[in-house]
């Protein structure tokens, strides 16, 4: 993924309150356009670089279980 995209992600999101990152995902996944996974990407790259092994390993099992369907 080109740091640019990862730089203007951020920017565009920085300082926002939870109910505006709630509200950003929602849309994004209820739009379903491929065009808005590199943001996602860059939410969850940022959010695994700032979590706890212990919350990474909950995450990890869960997407497990949700893709064993």
């Amino acid at each position: 993924m080109n740091f640019q995209i990862r730089e203007a992600i951020t920017s565009n999101v920085k300082g926002d309150s939870p109910e505006e990152f709630r509200e950003t995902i929602q849309d994004a996944i209820a739009r379903g356009d491929e065009h808005l996974l590199p943001g996602l990407g860059v939410f969850l790259e940022k959010w695994w670089q700032n979590s706890s092994t212990e919350e990474q390993s909950k995450f990890t099992e869960t997407l497990s279980k949700v893709f064993q369907n």
